[in-house]
């Protein structure tokens, strides 16, 4: 996808109909220097979403002033007026034992220690581009698995021959590895695979990778009790954020709103 760089436009306000909320016109060229912050696949799509942006905060800040939070002599940018409204206006809710049960057991997933593995490997280095050269590793990665499946203590040997990374020095070994430490198609697949000698290359940008997993320590279940306060806390962070979605939704349902289509509640969120 190709960004529009909004830093590179005309400090001349693009011929958009003007965007008014309640009466009050958003400057253009507000919204112009907004777009900065929303790179798009179009001039209008970044527009709509500068725009949107700002109409948040000006429903914010008007209603505000409604409440007696700010006075006209103070900044529409005061992130501690906004705050101050939304303590008042949007109820935080606090999430049971019940519900966090509910869902630590839908996802126990989320809740293990990392998967540890030690893994060692020969890279047959080839250029992304150069699809000869890989069909050409492809084809080396190949033969040497039937070398190793015949010979499986050569690993270290053809690692220092054939390998185009530095661990070759140390007969392939990587050391310890956690998810996160490697590029993500090396480690979708390296993860998965069982101790031993993986019976296929992994392709990565880099090459091909003959890889061995030396150990291999699983995720260990972590007990409810341990994850609570954590998956309270995301409950709560989660409902407020459709809370302040909904309020917003309910100011701009309540407001004359000229020159822009409000989109979704979830893309209404104030930042």
């Amino acid at each position: 996808m190709q960004l529009i760089d909004t830093t590179t436009l005309s400090s001349e306000a693009p011929d958009f109909p003007d965007v008014i909320v309640n009466g009050t016109v958003i400057d253009p060229h507000a919204i112009l220097q907004e777009m900065q912050y929303y790179p798009a696949e179009s001039m209008e799509l970044s527009r709509q979403q500068a725009a949107q942006s700002l109409v948040v905060r000006e429903l914010l800040w008007q209603r505000a002033l409604q409440l007696g939070l700010a006075t006209e002599k103070d900044s529409a940018d005061d992130q501690d007026i906004v705050t101050r409204l939304l303590e008042q206006e949007v109820t935080l809710s606090s999430a049971d034992e019940e519900s966090c049960l509910c869902y630590y057991t839908a996802n126990k997933e989320k809740f293990k220690t990392p998967v540890l593995i030690a893994a060692s490997h020969i890279l047959l280095g080839a250029d992304p581009q150069d699809l000869e050269q890989r069909d050409e590793k492809r084809a080396l990665a190949d033969k040497i698995l039937q070398q190793l499946a015949l010979q499986p203590e050569s690993f270290t040997v053809l690692a220092e021959q054939y390998s185009d990374c530095p661990s070759k020095e140390v007969g392939g070994q990587m050391g310890q590895l956690d998810k996160g430490q490697t590029v993500p198609e090396f480690e979708r697949q390296v993860f998965s695979l069982d101790v031993g000698l993986s019976s296929r290359p992994i392709e990565t940008r880099y090459g091909y990778h003959i890889v061995r997993i030396d150990q291999k320590v699983e995720g260990e279940q972590l007990p409810f009790e341990t994850v609570e306060q954590k998956i309270r806390q995301y409950l709560q962070e989660s409902s407020y954020r459709r809370s302040v979605n909904q309020y917003i939704q309910l100011l701009a349902g309540d407001a004359d709103i000229a020159g822009i289509e409000i989109q979704g509640a979830d893309s209404m969120l104030v930042q």
